[in-house]
């Protein structure tokens, strides 16, 4: 699976040690940054990333910065994306289960490392269930339309 993964300077650590965590289970792995430490604005990290993942060109994203928060928030305003904050196994597994998410975010100053790792690799091998959700993420992508519609 071809995963796309930034973070701000705030989640630069955790980003580097996921990126090589990824890659380490045979995903193809693209750092879309940061590359230092340097203050950035995270919406404009999410708003590549998420980007990219709408355009097709990775299957997944993982964004991180100081509480996920922001970057979820950010992503979600492009238009497709559905991007769920992940805190525990059952989040990380129902953001793909039930919502079909493609990017999770995770919060660096909330979460360690080894955490952060069983997030992930829940949600990479975690499917889209489909069943009485199917309907659920059909009604988010009309809703989704609509919006895009009528700017």
């Amino acid at each position: 699976m071809k995963i796309g993964i930034a973070s701000d300077h705030i989640g630069f650590e955790l980003k580097n040690m996921i990126y090589e965590f990824v890659k380490s289970k045979g995903h193809e792995c693209d750092d879309l940054g940061v590359y230092t430490q340097d203050p950035v604005d995270y919406p404009d990290i999410a708003l590549k990333l998420a980007v990219e993942v709408a355009e097709g060109k990775h299957e997944r994203g993982i964004l991180i910065c100081g509480t996920g928060i922001g970057m979820a928030i950010v992503a979600n305003k492009v238009p497709s994306i559905r991007a769920a904050l992940i805190y525990d196994i059952y989040s990380a597994e129902r953001a793909m289960k039930s919502n079909n998410a493609q990017i999770v975010t995770l919060g660096a100053q909330i979460i360690g490392i080894e955490a952060a790792k069983m997030l992930i690799d829940a949600w990479l091998k975690a499917e889209f269930a489909g069943g009485r959700s199917t309907p659920k993420v059909e009604k988010i992508n009309r809703i989704d339309a609509q919006f895009r519609k009528s700017k």
